[in-house]
């Protein structure tokens, strides 16, 4: 079986459209369509119903899917590996992080990277959304959650601790609110559901039952904006919301503790340039003054 026509293939069987697999590999639809005509043609057999809904799998294409995707697995493996014997201090190195970590911790690690190696080009992609590693989707990634897959390296970067910020503007307003009776007569702005479920419920340890929720937003940068804009009382990295100008901290005394890791494929531990990266990362967090 063809690589190039597989991995065509797997990627119209994982979004269900010759047009979606078309613009996720960045080729046109019609170039797509050949490939899968050629795969099914060498294959002998059909492997897709195209319905008005997409394109479904029949059983031969639920097989060449099983198949592909083992392809495609040692064809990552031998990326990892190739890339994790590199010992040049150059090329590209992809990294993923939150905006609000990318902004604190890795441009300072970035600027320091490319004063002492130049030639290294990072990648950087913002998101909340989980990085899959194993897929080649990033190189390393900043992650408040710790992996369990044995593929994976963890490396404990710091402690962080989120506590409760409004505005001032907001407290003169409506005054501070009262531990206990779950923002009663106060307005908060959260995460949305799908990025963080328990904000949905309570912050900082306080329910937000009695709140008016006046925002949900996607990102940390976003939620430091809403509050500094008035739109109520939310939960901040310490070292975001104390740094922030206009916003006040609301019960100093609570706070919620959490961990930062720096997350990297085994087979990209040995590359120079993802362990120059790397350091440069740790030593970021490192050097942060402690809040």
């Amino acid at each position: 079986m063809d690589w190039d026509n597989a991995r065509i293939f797997l990627a119209i069987h994982r979004v269900g459209t010759l047009r979606g697999a078309a613009e996720q590999l960045q080729i046109d639809q019609a170039t797509a369509g050949r490939r899968l005509a050629a795969m099914e043609k060498s294959l002998g057999a059909r492997l897709f119903l195209r319905t008005p809904a997409g394109y479904v799998a029949t059983p031969a294409g639920e097989l060449a899917a099983a198949a592909a995707e083992r392809m495609e697995q040692g064809a990552e493996q031998l990326m990892r590996q190739m890339q994790g014997i590199d010992e040049r201090l150059c090329g590209v190195v992809r990294v993923a992080a939150t905006d609000t970590m990318a902004k604190h911790f890795l441009m300072p690690a970035i600027r320091k990277l490319h004063a002492a190696h130049p030639n290294i080009r990072v990648v950087l992609s913002t998101s909340t959304q989980i990085t899959n590693l194993t897929r080649r989707e990033a190189d390393l990634a900043v992650r408040s959650l710790r992996p369990s897959s044995p593929d994976l390296i963890a490396r404990h970067l710091r402690r962080l601790a989120t506590g409760l910020y409004a505005s001032a503007e907001y407290l003169e307003q409506h005054g501070v609110p009262q531990a206990g009776n779950a923002f009663s007569g106060h307005d908060v702005a959260i995460y949305q559901r799908a990025i963080s479920p328990r904000q949905s419920e309570a912050i900082c340890g306080e329910s937000i039952a009695n709140a008016r929720v006046t925002m949900e937003v996607s990102s940390g940068l976003m939620l430091e904006e809403a509050l500094a804009a008035g739109l109520g009382i939310g939960a901040l990295p310490v070292h975001i919301g104390n740094a922030s100008p206009g916003l006040v901290r609301v019960w100093p005394e609570r706070s919620e503790p959490y961990d930062i890791w720096l997350v990297l494929h085994s087979d990209l531990n040995r590359s120079a340039r993802v362990r120059a990266v790397a350091d440069a990362i740790i030593a970021s967090y490192e050097e942060a003054p402690q809040v």
